[in-house]
């Protein structure tokens, strides 16, 4: 089978691999947020907890939602599955049981809402044009309150779904009509098309198929209501509007429901392919009605009728209103024909609470900006999505026909994905005065600016300690966004933010940020972004010791997968002064920075005092970097310089934390110095995935370590099967210093399966990360939500995480591997 050959392997086009699951499908191990602390543990944050609470209630009298909201944390519901939406555009998330149930549409804000009214409806016909059969395609039951007049019963156990990312598949039995439909949902998340993958929506392609000796007439109807679930957002009154539009030999019609949220106008667009044999009809209906108008039209018509399409008519109420559009086919026996519908999001300009600017989504550089680009979105889209799939399938089928990788992988790879659309992304176009700042080679003259948040609850942009890690993804995919990123934070290194705040985790008084460091993220979509950075206040991340390391080791893995030696050049100035300032942080003058017995790096409550595995491992590759840098650039007093140093640190990291298993947690001599750390060969991780095979730590340690790593925090811990816990003692206890020493991050335990892939241990490294993936996916119901942290027992936290997307580095690993 060549690379380019479909996997699919039935009639309705379900493809052999992906995520599987029965809509009444029961998850063997559901649980909550909902997590108490160890004694201990509450009185090592207890100065913290008091001044977030303060925070929390300031917060709540200014009207705005903090950060992180730690008191209300999301509670999943165990019902996602691939959302719809291409790249900064906003999503609408569907639920694997056909639910229309989380929306992404104000930037950076989520509402985990199931909205009644939005729904597919399958109506049958027989040969007298007598309807014998109706009912709503989701197994949302009816709230009795609302559209009471559709039926509410399709069985659960007559139902299953396919996720692949970008892709769904989901089949509908209907035995005593020998009947199967199949709703195939596409959005154009596309590898390097940027064009196609910032469209904000996606198509459903129904295949119905009547396996009878019967001829029916069957229709599909798709409603769909304004709003989002939510109505604090609304404003204005909401209207919906039919179209039509007929060119090229492709006519599309359907409905634009106008909203506005947060004084942002959007439009929601309904619609459906018209093509001969089908019958196009369209109803407007209140959405809080008994939903009478219809299932009475589909019930006498098999249509809807009571609509006389024209400009004019424009429906409108004071609160939410919702549209329905219908497309109707005869089957002849044992035949199947397609029905083609989409749904797209259009808000083309963006304006953040505290900010003068107006953004436009970057979608408006190939549509209009003026709010009327719909009807030509929908008709771009049915004209190229058979496209869209060849080139997923071009992307995908590597992968999926590969022999020697596991199936669970397949899924795996793809499936975490969604977060680069779902991950409250935003994609603007560039600003007026950059087309004068910026040299026409900056990729954001091109590009724009480009942004997604740590988490559905961790609300900041680009959150850079988490993104070291997500980054594979976007560098490997779509490179050039990963790019727009790195300029961005490029730029702010060398200023200062001159406002003075304070900082939770110590109650002094500080600045947002100081000159030659890093920002944490790019802003909070409730102030503004790009230009107040540093959203985070828990702790000064001017002086957090990763971060700096994580700019200059992300610049050489961009160099070794793009090979752009301007890039290069355009970020090494920052590059010399983010490594001098992290040389203050050497205070004995042996070649090593020390941790400060503060919070001061990712594992944001797990102190690290003197020199440590963690930060002290990235320092040894960032200084390798800093010399290839150098070397590459032919800038040999630099190269010389640290080159001297790195030989100076290896010796002093070496003798500090080498303790003949593995390297300790820390220098500090106290009792979790002895810790064992998933995330202990940080460094050397990216050196790896940048192809170094140069020995920085000595490979025979580095092997011993990751043996280690896998007796006691993969195997020693949930019999195996949960992943990599963060912290393990000797003893073979989980490390409950801390709170996060105990938890397991999904995150890291993908990048710890990468780096055991690149040092030839295939089969452990394939066993640790499908540990994540089995919890995550198969036992604890949280599918495209992935959390950034799970514990032993009954609990996560933070659904819906940017860390996870470091599972590319798997991949990455596997090219390196077949490259040498």
């Amino acid at each position: 089978m060549s690379d380019c050959d479909d996997v699919n392997n039935d009639k309705g086009g379900v493809p052999e691999y992906g995520w599987k699951v029965d809509f009444d499908h029961q998850f063997p191990d559901p649980r909550t947020p909902s997590y108490m602390p160890r004694i201990k543990q509450i009185l090592q944050l207890l100065p913290l907890i008091i001044r977030y609470v303060f925070y929390m209630l300031l917060c709540y009298l200014k009207g705005q939602k903090p950060i992180m909201d730690f008191l209300f944390p999301i509670k999943s519901k165990h019902m996602y599955g691939v959302p719809l939406g291409g790249i900064g555009g906003g999503t609408i998330g569907r639920g694997f049981k056909g639910e229309f149930c989380r929306y992404q549409v104000v930037p950076g804000m989520y509402e985990y809402e199931s909205v009644q009214a939005n729904q597919f409806i399958v109506n049958i016909q027989n040969s007298e044009n007598i309807t014998v059969y109706n009912n709503v395609l989701s197994c949302l039951k009816c709230n009795n309150k609302t559209l009471y007049n559709w039926k509410w019963d399709f069985p659960s156990n007559q139902c299953k779904y396919t996720g692949l990312y970008p892709r769904s598949w989901t089949e509908y039995l209907i035995p005593e009509f020998h009947i199967r439909l199949i709703c195939k949902q596409i959005s154009p998340i596309i590898p390097h098309n940027y064009k196609d993958s910032c469209i904000p929506g996606g198509v459903f392609i129904w295949t119905v198929e009547n396996n009878s000796d019967q001829q029916y007439s069957i229709s599909l109807t798709f409603t769909f209501a304004s709003g989002n679930g939510i109505s604090s957002y609304h404003s204005d009154e909401p209207s919906c509007e039919p179209f039509n539009l007929n060119k090229d030999g492709t006519e599309v019609a359907g409905s634009l429901i106008h909203n506005c949220f947060k004084e942002m106008k959007c439009t929601y667009v309904i619609g459906g392919l018209i093509k001969e044999g089908a019958a196009f009809s369209q109803l407007n209906f209140d959405p809080k009605g008994n939903g009478m108008t219809i299932s009475k039209s589909l019930h006498l018509f098999g249509e809807l009728r009571d609509m006389q399409l024209g400009p004019s008519n424009i429906y409108m109420r004071n609160e939410e209103v919702a549209s329905a559009i219908c497309l109707k086919q005869c089957l002849l026996p044992n035949t199947s024909t397609t029905y083609e519908f989409g749904l797209f999001i259009d808000m083309p300009k963006i304006k953040f609470p505290k900010s003068n600017t107006e953004y436009f989504r970057y979608y408006t550089k190939f549509f209009d900006k003026n709010g009327t680009a719909g009807p030509e979105i929908m008709h771009y889209s049915m004209q190229n999505f058979k496209k869209w799939e060849q080139e997923i399938e071009k992307w995908q089928n590597p992968i999926l026909n590969n022999p020697l990788l596991p199936d669970w992988y397949k899924s795996a790879i793809f499936n975490e994905v969604y977060f680069v659309a779902d991950g409250g992304t935003i994609w603007f176009l560039p600003l007026k005065e950059d087309y004068e700042r910026l040299d026409v080679t900056d990729p954001r003259y091109q590009y724009g600016y480009f942004g997604y948040l740590e988490g559905h609850e961790y609300r900041m942009y680009n959150t850079y300690d988490v993104h070291f890690y997500a980054s594979f993804t976007l560098a490997k995919l779509w490179p050039k966004l990963q790019a727009c990123i790195q300029y961005k934070f490029r730029d702010t290194i060398d200023n200062a933010l001159n406002i003075t705040r304070k900082h939770l985790s110590c109650g002094t008084r500080g600045l947002r940020k100081y000159k030659y460091s890093v920002p944490h993220d790019l802003g909070d979509p409730e102030e503004d972004p790009f230009n107040l950075v540093n959203a985070y206040l828990v702790h000064n991340v001017s002086e957090w010791r990763d971060l700096n390391l994580k700019f200059v080791l992300q610049c050489y893995r961009d160099y070794t997968m793009f090979g752009d030696n301007k890039y290069l050049a355009d970020m090494y100035p920052q590059i010399k002064n983010v490594m001098e300032k992290s040389l203050s942080w050497d205070t004995d003058g042996d070649g090593m920075i020390e941790n400060s017995g503060t919070a001061d790096q990712t594992f944001d409550t797990w102190i690290m005092t003197g020199i440590s595995a963690y930060c002290g491992g990235l320092w040894l590759a960032a200084l390798y970097c800093t010399v290839q840098i150098s070397n590459i650039l032919k800038q040999d007093d630099i190269s010389e310089k640290y080159s001297t140093i790195l030989n100076k640190a290896k010796e002093s990291f070496n003798a500090a934390l080498w303790n003949g298993g593995y390297f300790n947690f820390d220098s500090s001599g106290q009792h979790h110095s002895k810790s064992i750390m998933a995330d202990q060969l940080c460094g050397e991780w990216y050196l790896k995935c940048c192809g170094v095979n140069e020995e920085v730590l000595p490979v025979d340690r580095v092997k011993k370590a990751l043996h280690t790593i896998y007796k006691m925090n993969v195997l020693g811990f949930n019999d195996g099967k949960m992943g990599a816990v963060n912290g393990m003692m000797p003893d073979g206890n989980p490390d409950t210093f801390s709170l996060q020493s105990e938890e397991v991050w999904t995150g890291v335990t993908y990048a710890l399966s990468s780096l055991m892939i690149a040092h030839g241990l295939r089969d452990e490294g394939f066993n640790t990360a499908k540990g994540i993936y089995n919890t995550v996916y198969n036992n604890i119901g949280m599918a495209y939500q992935t959390p950034e942290a799970i514990y032993s027992k009954n609990a996560y936290r933070s659904v819906g995480y940017m860390r996870p997307l470091s599972i590319w580095s798997i991949q990455t690993a596997l090219d390196n591997l077949n490259k040498d």
